[in-house]
């Protein structure tokens, strides 16, 4: 229904246009550094962006498909439409998730698949099934994950509906951190990305094992499990949420 109600909008076009500028033009400032000093031991501007690609296209997949979640804290809690919700004979999940749709979000997935294949094209990367099983693992694996990050948000909106803007360090802002090469960045930060937030399991390593850049091959499997081991921690902060929510006052 929503994404009918979207096509309604004579300008829809005009916003998946725009939409698709910006994440192309987001890891500009990357290329043109990388254009000008060249590249950094093995770490060519073609790798970079294949990292970035992995985590930018999950990231558009969650953000298209579970948007609600997103903005649960301020448009279900707080208004109190949630209270509403409960009411319904239908599942929670499927009424939050399908709340909200942007068509204009699907621009960033379809960006960053193209941003993808571009990678392998420039690094002369070999297409196998085994290449593309294990990059189809480490989406699913991130869209996963990054769902989860959504729901572990709207868990924790129900004790507090302010001052959660610390959580999109997770969601919206973590990978931008897919810029910086890995072996560079600083080991308090990688394992943030790996341990708590696994970030770079759904897309440093899948992108490591399929172009071939030294990792162990066992490493490119592990985004799926990853994702949803973080998915189940997600849904029992929203389950314990869930249960202590008392309703919305004025």
């Amino acid at each position: 229904m929503n994404f009918n109600s979207a096509l309604q909008y004579k300008g829809w076009w005009i916003m998946l246009l725009s939409v698709t500028f910006a994440v192309v033009t987001d890891p500009l400032g990357t290329v043109l550094l990388f254009s000008r000093f060249g590249s950094v031991g093995e770490w060519s501007v073609a790798r970079i962006i294949m990292v970035y690609a992995m985590a930018v296209t999950s990231f558009g997949l969650a953000e298209s498909f579970l948007r609600g979640f997103d903005y649960f804290p301020g448009h279900s809690i707080r208004t109190g439409n949630f209270d509403r919700m409960l009411l319904r004979p239908a599942p929670l999940f499927t009424q939050i998730a399908a709340s909200y749709f942007h068509i204009h979000r699907l621009a960033r997935p379809a960006s960053g698949i193209c941003a993808i294949c571009w990678s392998f094209y420039a690094q002369g990367t070999i297409i196998t099934p085994t290449v593309v099983a294990v990059v189809v693992c480490g989406l699913a694996g991130g869209f996963i994950l990054y769902s989860g990050a959504f729901i572990f948000t709207s868990g924790v909106s129900f004790f507090t509906i302010k001052a959660l803007d610390w959580i999109y360090l997770f969601t919206n802002a973590s990978y931008q951190v897919t810029r910086c090469p890995v072996p560079y960045m600083p080991n308090a930060l990688k394992n943030v990305f790996t341990f708590f937030m696994p970030m770079l399991l759904v897309s440093y390593y899948p992108a490591s094992v399929a172009c071939g850049w030294g990792e162990d091959t066992w490493k490119g499997w592990v985004a799926l499990p990853a994702g949803i081991l973080f998915l189940f921690a997600s849904w029992l902060i929203w389950q314990t949420g869930l249960r202590h929510y008392k309703s919305t006052g004025s």
